[in-house]
């Protein structure tokens, strides 16, 4: 189970990349944002009391490498379009992952962000 997700996320990454989903001049590549983020997967499907650290590291890593306004905005499409492209995300969890690994990110992850509104 847990290896098709990592190969999902990996095929998504490297679509990213070959399409040219790459954010110009960004911190971080769609794809890049989408593998720090693997380790995440498998608590937003079947959340414990408590965040695996390599998500959590995943989480503020992005955190800490987008911080421009345009940035911001470029991680939150691909958090948005890779959460919808991945079935069976607990929602509620995705929500309150940010928060309880410590990062205070300024918009809240959903599968329907408006990513036009994040500010850095």
């Amino acid at each position: 189970m847990a290896s098709s997700v990592f190969v999902k996320v990996t095929l998504l990454a490297m679509t990213c990349m070959i399409l040219g989903t790459p954010l110009a001049n960004a911190a971080l590549s769609c794809g890049q944002i989408q593998l720090t983020i693997a380790p995440c997967i498998g608590y937003l499907r079947s959340p414990s009391p408590s965040v695996p650290a390599p998500c959590c590291n995943g989480v503020r890593s992005v955190n800490n490498k987008a911080k421009t306004t345009p940035d911001r905005q470029d991680a939150c499409r691909c958090l948005e379009s890779t959460i919808n492209s991945l079935p069976g995300l607990n929602l509620p969890a995705l929500a309150a992952l940010p928060a309880k690994c410590g990062v205070n990110l300024p918009f809240k992850i959903s599968s329907s962000i408006d990513c036009n509104t994040v500010k850095n």
